[in-house]
């Protein structure tokens, strides 16, 4: 790391006035010094927060500079913003990816500033917090409730399984061009889609009882499904039992 000298301390002390004068984030002034001295923004900021403590404990070297500590309150300087937030986090984990804790890293970049070091700690934690927060949440699968069938869903349903054994006959065909293996599976095809149909028939005739019960009870959905699947698994059981 390069070190500061006077030239380069009364460069950054002017160009943080001069943003202020503008009234302009800070963000701006130590972004254009950082692009001036080739150093990194955040890398500024921190120094700068350093050397305004610094000053105000040597009253000698504040006036060899020319510096006038009135224009660079810390009070000022309390908010981070998003890209200050961004930049810090990043530097930090860069940090701890390497072995360091975070404690020596927020040290590190605090320039030795207890104060700065711990701002520097509770930023980063509250950040890593609100980072597993938001991942957990984006692992959610939300459930989706069960709803009754309209005709058309059922109808689109079934026009969907139909392009879809279509699809696979075609395939195969362009796979296997004997005629008797081509006779075969369409054969098998169209039992499929006699048993759909069938399937079907049952399935707008359940699904129009359900409405009814619906309807006629003026129970939930919810309770009218439960009451049918129940009703259905006692059906199943009676017939197992039978063929058993």
């Amino acid at each position: 790391m390069k070190n500061w000298n006077d030239n380069e301390v009364k460069a950054l002390f002017q160009t943080i006035e001069a943003c202020k004068m503008k009234k302009e984030p800070l963000v701006f002034a130590f972004g254009e010094h950082a692009k001036n001295f080739n150093r990194k923004p955040n890398s500024v900021r921190n120094y700068y927060y350093h050397e305004v403590d610094n000053l105000g404990r040597d009253k000698n070297r504040c006036l060899k500079l020319g510096i006038d500590l009135k224009n660079h309150d810390k009070s000022h300087f309390v908010c981070f913003d998003k890209v200050q937030e961004n930049d810090l986090f990043a530097e930090i984990d860069k940090m701890t990816a390497k072995g360091i804790s975070v404690r020596s890293a927020c040290l590190k970049l605090s320039g030795g500033d207890l104060g700065l070091m711990t701002r520097f700690q509770n930023k980063y934690q509250n950040m890593k917090r609100k980072l597993v927060k938001k991942e957990q949440k984006s692992n959610i699968i939300p459930f989706k409730k069960q709803k009754m069938l309209t005709d058309s869903d059922i109808n689109s349903l079934f026009l969907g399984l139909v392009k879809l054994i279509k699809k696979s006959a075609q395939d195969e065909v362009l796979e296997n061009n004997p005629v008797e293996i081509l006779k075969s599976e369409m054969a098998a095809k169209e039992e499929q889609l006699e048993k759909l149909k069938t399937q079907l028939t049952a399935l707008k005739k359940e699904n129009l009882m359900l409405r009814e019960r619906f309807e006629q009870e003026g129970l939930s959905k919810t309770k009218v499904l439960e009451k049918h699947l129940q009703q259905r698994r006692k059906e199943e059981n009676s017939q197992a039992r039978k063929r058993g």
